[in-house]
């Protein structure tokens, strides 16, 4: 796989400034570029719609996806078609059930594997891991698809608090999930990000950890590669 993401806990400072700057070098010197934008976690994208087209103004155009109006291969269409794809934040079960809904999902994952860069924040960033259940939300929308990308071999844990009691309370919550599960789980705080460039993944800044079964979390520490 030639992978190609970058994963934040947020998108910014009061903005989305990182996954910007993370879509920039891809973006840059072509010719009419687009930016593949998938906010399927949320249930009020429209909301946030203005801030995402102003942020991108004068750097390319989005294409936004609606896998509830959009036929499989308008949708796909837009995926093939663009420089980078962008995921952002909101309900992770409601993003998967609507990839896998449409159809989209394999489509997509196969256009990951291949090298197509994917931002993503929160939601989007849990979606590449091998499951989405280490996702913080409610599976309000009642899926059955649990499944994540798989393009990574480990789970994501975005919003880690950074104060010693909200982590020994999440750590606990998520140690439970390595009684059904092998794969490591990165743990990110608010404003960390990590950077995968083929088999290696980075944490580029911030603060993050990881926790592999029957071991003690490790911090990581920025700009080492991290051992999966």
């Amino acid at each position: 796989m030639s992978l190609n993401l970058h994963l934040f806990s947020t998108p910014g400072e009061k903005d989305i400034r990182y996954v910007v700057d993370a879509c920039r070098p891809y973006l840059e010197g072509k010719e009419e570029p687009t930016v593949a934008y998938l906010p399927l976690a949320s249930l009020y994208a429209e909301r946030w719609l203005g801030m995402a087209e102003e942020s991108f103004k004068g750097l390319a155009e989005l294409k936004t996806v609606n896998t509830e109006l959009m036929s499989q291969k308008a949708i796909e269409d837009i995926i093939r078609n663009a420089q980078v794809v962008y995921i952002p934040g909101g309900n992770t079960f409601l993003l998967n059930h609507r990839l896998y809904a449409s159809g989209v999902m394999p489509f997509l994952q196969k256009r990951i594997q291949a090298g197509l860069p994917l931002v993503g924040f929160s939601a989007g960033a849990i979606l590449c891991g091998p499951n989405i259940l280490t996702s913080n939300d409610l599976n309000s929308v009642g899926t059955s698809f649990f499944k994540g990308l798989k393009v990574i071999p480990f789970n994501v844990s975005p919003h880690y608090p950074l104060d010693a009691y909200g982590q020994s309370v999440k750590d606990e919550w998520l140690s439970d999930y390595h009684f059904f599960h092998d794969n490591p789980i990165i743990m990110m705080c608010d404003g960390s990000y990590i950077k995968v460039d083929g088999k290696k993944t980075t944490l580029v800044r911030g603060e993050a950890y990881i926790l592999r079964k029957d071991s003690e979390k490790e911090k990581l520490e920025e700009g080492q590669l991290i051992a999966l």
